[in-house]
């Protein structure tokens, strides 16, 4: 039955300049297994579907689109879009993007969204404070979140995410750590129909602290933690060194690796299959998956952008809006 529901997604390019817009382009030449609704920029979209010589034809909320059109939620840009260069004076449109999109994710006017990537750098200078989207749509839906990064091979999520390498272990509390493997195990479960999670938990320090020679974290808030949730039912293993956590060997019967920080994990993701890689926020009270690359300015406007990200993406994004509608629908 779940199967059947063909969700209303929102789709939202992010940076202008980047790739973003010509991979939704790319995407709108495809017949989709749900109904995608573009929340950003009209004149970017036709621009890039100029410079890949692919038809475009932009509809409204809801009308019906065939192959080479698109449903539009126009958020305009304040200034004309150069492909290749992030203009900060088009923050506003783009953030204006993500949390419109993030308001009709919480409304049931669409299933989910789908993000493309953003320039962290343009935005800030755009006088927005702005550290990423995950925390961009955490803080708009006043939740706790979670980041975790998949592909056909593998879960990471992340226990900190963007922080300064010397910040990490300031920020990792037995609190924090106890939400982001609660969350991550309930999504395992409900998102994912995983009956039975089984999570392998990293330490933070070289050889998981060599007990405690080359730091206290492990034994000090990893383990306790570990073991507290053990006695819940939780299947964890851990703490971990992470020099010997992602042996192929161990990874079929893991249901997703907890990395204590963002280069500690998503590497190694990345080198198992960055093409096929997403991003998903794993907490908000609806699906979010984002690409897994940057907006790859050097490549805009160029046609030689690769969208399988996104395809894995929307495809993802499917999935779970329609486990999340038959789960509802039982509610």
């Amino acid at each position: 039955m779940a199967a059947a529901v063909r969700p209303r997604l929102a789709l939202v390019p992010g940076e202008p300049g980047g790739v973003g817009p010509e991979l939704c382009v790319r995407i709108a030449q495809q017949p989709q297994e749900s109904e995608l609704v573009v929340y950003g920029d009209g004149e970017t979209l036709l621009a890039a579907a100029h410079a890949l010589h692919l038809p475009l034809r932009l509809r409204g909320l809801n009308e019906y689109c065939a192959p080479g059109e698109l449903a539009l939620v126009e958020h305009r840009n304040a200034q004309p879009v150069q492909f290749g260069f992030a203009d900060a004076a088009n923050a506003s449109a783009v953030i204006g993007a993500l949390l419109a999109a993030a308001a009709d994710a919480r409304s049931g006017q669409v299933g989910g969204m789908v993000t493309g990537p953003v320039n962290k750098a343009s935005i800030n200078r755009g006088g927005i404070p702005y550290v990423g989207t995950t925390e961009l749509l955490a803080a708009e839906a006043g939740v706790p979140v979670v980041m975790m990064l998949a592909n056909p091979t593998l879960r990471v999520a992340l226990a900190t995410t963007h922080l300064p390498l010397r910040a990490v272990a300031d920020a990792l509390t037995a609190e924090g750590l106890t939400r982001v493997l609660r969350i991550t195990e309930h999504a395992l479960r409900t998102d994912f129909g995983i009956a039975n999670p089984r999570l392998r938990v990293l330490g933070l320090n070289p050889h998981a602290g060599e007990s405690g020679e080359l730091g206290r974290e492990e034994i000090d808030i990893i383990a306790p933690v570990i073991t507290a949730l053990r006695s819940e039912g939780m299947l964890l293993e851990g703490p971990i060194p992470a020099d010997s956590a992602f042996l192929p060997g161990t990874l079929p019967s893991t249901a997703a690796v907890i990395a204590m920080y963002h280069d500690q994990g998503l590497p190694v993701l990345k080198s198992t299959g960055f093409e096929d890689a997403v991003n998903i926020t794993l907490g908000l009270p609806y699906p979010r998956v984002a690409v897994d690359h940057g907006t790859a300015l050097n490549l805009a406007g160029t046609g030689r952008a690769s969208a399988s990200s996104l395809e894995h993406a929307l495809r993802l994004c499917t999935h779970l809006a329609r486990r999340k509608s038959a789960r509802d629908t039982h509610a």
